[in-house]
């Protein structure tokens, strides 16, 4: 970790371990991620600013000893700090969504996510920094890895402040791209639940056919306790006892990925072959021009619906990007809409059966086009995590090494609708064969 000085560990499982246990204290350990916060944050923008944060997390911690004082007791994220989007509400913090717009408009109760890590035991850190709405007019955040390099988007906060270690977990949503490919960036786990397997219920919406809510996370183990404790009837599965089949979606789909991605998800493939994998390339996404499209249109339609009062009484507050996108979902006909979000599911059933003919357990492909790009104008293109988005399937971005300019890859690992649990465990039996970063 020398060599990049924003970046710190905040390893979950163990942590959470010492804190139940009292091995380590839980008001130092807030006095301590405050104080990284106030280190790091000045470099990297990853959380909003909120001047009595030290003083409303020791009451806090304080509430919650007095509720949990027995450590044979204790909820299973006792005492883990959580960063969560600036779309979701939380109690006694406002929301903003990235906008310049009076934030009294997006008042709501509390998101069921953030309540269900509450009731888990796990702290409100702060709210983390989030594009414009969550679409692409980018925020202030950088890349932990070279703060000259956007983080991704639009969950750039989340995966920000976790690959920085200012927290354990970050919350964020995924409607195109946005948690699998600023988890690639930041060189992080990113993990995309099967869509509506985590309530939305609470958040600003982007586009309700396709809002996923999801995680960041440092390890695949920390993933696996945020899964069990912020969603429902999770049943983890056991190890598998041989390696999984993977499959190589070939054709115009994996040809949207820039040389250096694709130089770095070969790397994986050769590992993964030599740790035992069976791997298939099997042709998929022939139409994905079309895909691309149908589902841009769809959010853009849902988009502009979500905004239409709001862009009425404030439209010369919103920014450029999603001006034109507000502005192109009001030509989407209804015919068209209804279209788009029929196939979802048809595009699932594709990507489900080409899985079975092929034998074939997880699809595996870059996270992200390459690395991060340089600048802050843009958080990247969504491209490579657009289709299972727009089929709903569950989705993780491993950490994979590093491109040529030294900024973090990632290995995309999708598996069937509501295989969430098998990809966890496929994910945790996978993360050290490819390339640490």
């Amino acid at each position: 970790m020398a060599e990049y000085p924003l970046l710190n560990p905040a390893l979950l499982a163990s942590d959470v371990v010492a804190l139940r246990s009292d091995a380590s204290d839980l008001v130092a350990h807030i006095e301590a991620a405050c104080n990284l916060i106030e280190k790091v944050d000045r470099r990297i923008h990853a959380f909003l600013p909120e001047p009595n944060r030290r003083e409303r997390l020791r009451e806090e911690a304080r509430r919650l000893r007095e509720t949990s004082p027995d450590p044979t007791t204790r909820p299973p994220l006792f005492g883990v700090m959580v960063g969560v989007k600036d779309i979701f509400h939380v109690e006694g913090l406002p929301t903003r969504a990235g906008s310049r717009l009076p934030h009294e408009l997006f008042k709501g109760e509390e998101a069921a996510v953030v309540r269900c890590l509450r009731d888990a035991g796990a702290f409100v850190l702060g709210k983390t920094i989030t594009t414009e709405f969550a679409f692409f007019q980018p925020g202030p955040t950088r890349n932990p890895h070279d703060p000259s390099h956007t983080p991704g988007g639009s969950s750039s906060g989340s995966a920000a402040a976790v690959a920085a270690g200012l927290c354990h977990v970050a919350v964020g949503t995924q409607t195109i791209g946005s948690i699998i490919r600023p988890a690639a960036y930041c060189g992080v786990v990113g993990f995309k639940p099967s869509l509506g397997r985590v309530s939305t219920t609470g958040i600003v919406s982007f586009s309700a056919s396709a809002d996923t809510v999801g995680f960041f996370t440092q390890d695949v183990e920390g993933m696996a306790h945020v899964a069990a404790a912020a969603i429902p009837d999770w049943r983890a599965e056991a190890p598998s006892t041989s390696p999984p089949v993977l499959g190589i979606p070939a054709g115009p789909y994996l040809a949207q990925a820039h040389p250096e991605g694709l130089a770095g998800f070969r790397e994986c493939v050769t590992r993964l072959r030599g740790a035992g994998c069976a791997i298939e390339e099997a042709p998929l996404l022939p139409t994905i021009d079309k895909v691309n499209r149908r589902h841009r249109r769809m959010v853009a339609a849902e988009f502009a619906h979500v905004h239409r009062e709001w862009f009425a009484s404030h439209g010369s507050l919103y920014g450029p990007a999603t001006r034109d996108l507000i502005l192109e979902g009001q030509t989407v006909s209804a015919a068209e809409l209804a279209e788009a979000r029929a196939g979802m599911r048809t595009l699932r059933e594709e990507m489900e059966e080409a899985m079975v003919r092929h034998g074939v357990d997880l699809w595996i492909s870059p996270s992200a086009q390459g690395e991060a790009p340089e600048g802050l104008s843009s958080t990247g293109n969504p491209i490579m995590n657009l289709p299972w988005t727009h089929g709903g399937m569950p989705a993780l971005s491993l950490p994979a090494g590093r491109g040529p300019r030294g900024l973090p890859l990632g290995l995309q690992l999708v598996a069937p609708f509501g295989a969430d649990e098998r990809l966890l465990m496929w994910a945790s039996a996978l993360q050290d064969v490819i390339p640490a970063p």
